[in-house]
């Protein structure tokens, strides 16, 4: 395996992220560094803030400082591919297996209990593939403009058209995908800071390779049995989405419907696009602080 490693100076005064990097090897037969970010009192109820397609930490640069300052242990790693972490150079490197596993490694060798679980559109199957794994691990699941298919989806058209268009389109710009999510402009220097882990296409298999990796959860994590795990869920299951991203809009309903811990519990709509942690950071770190309130009381 050909690994890239995106230099430090990429990273150098980027807006808004002060964080110190932190890195843990994943890798099993050779060393695979995964960055994340981490604030706030080490003992504090862990909060993980998994990314979407696209981005990486700077996604919740907003919400980090907010959640470390309330007392909770922010941690958002980025996905092996993405960010600061190290990036494999094929596409046939990326699986939804492996991506499971060198999260799994991350949230192991961390030893993370007593976790929220803060997932992002379709990486929401990663992020729920976790939780099935070390259910024990997690106390909560706040689930942001989620992509979770029903059990007989067999994925509809426009997604596999965007497969191919990220794995063999010559041109794939990666701020201005970011940018079609939100509803507000992004300043040059934000949109520069998601350019800023590929220095050139060569380190974009990890991203190219996402939307397609995601949709082997199919036959990897089995959607029938993801929905007979969310079916058992008992512990609180929180839906926060928007109210201008077509592409998930109505998909909160029946994750209300059918996951028993999401009964009863203070779901909302904000005011934004796809991507909340830009257009709406301040609501969605109340969301997951007011969320966590029984873990600061413990």
């Amino acid at each position: 395996m050909r690994i890239l490693r995106t230099d430090e100076s990429r990273f150098r005064d980027l807006p808004d992220f002060p964080f110190p990097p932190c890195y843990l090897n994943v890798g099993v037969e050779s060393p695979l560094r995964l960055h994340y970010v981490e604030q706030g009192p080490v003992d504090g109820a862990p909060v993980i803030l998994l990314h979407g397609e696209h981005g990486w930490s700077y996604l919740y640069r907003h919400i980090i400082p907010l959640l470390s300052a309330a007392g909770l242990r922010a941690l958002a790693p980025d996905l092996i591919g993405f960010g600061k972490s190290d990036k494999p150079a094929s596409q046939q490197d990326y699986s939804f297996s492996n991506h499971l596993n060198w999260l799994e490694r991350w949230l192991l060798d961390l030893n993370l209990r007593n976790a929220t679980l803060v997932c992002q559109n379709r990486t929401s199957m990663l992020g729920l593939a976790l939780v099935m794994r070390h259910p024990e691990r997690f106390s909560r699941i706040i689930a942001a403009n989620a992509v979770i298919p029903d059990e007989d989806d067999c994925g509809a058209p426009a997604h596999g058209m965007w497969q191919l268009f990220a794995r063999y389109s010559p041109w794939f710009p990666v701020p201005q995908l970011i940018q079609l999510g939100t509803t507000r402009p992004l300043a040059r220097a934000e949109r520069s800071a998601y350019d800023a882990p590929f220095p050139s296409d060569l380190y974009k298999a990890g991203a190219r390779s996402f939307a397609a990796t995601l949709a082997e959860s199919h036959r990897e994590l089995n959607r029938q049995r993801l929905w007979r795990f969310l079916e058992s869920w008992q512990k609180p299951f929180i839906t926060c989405f928007s109210n201008a991203d077509p592409g998930t809009r109505g998909g909160h309903l029946a994750l209300q419907r059918k996951i028993p811990g999401a009964l009863g519990q203070p779901h909302i709509t904000l005011s934004g696009g796809h991507f909340l942690q830009e257009d709406a950071a301040n609501s969605f770190a109340r969301v997951i602080i007011d969320a966590c309130r029984p873990s600061l009381a413990a």
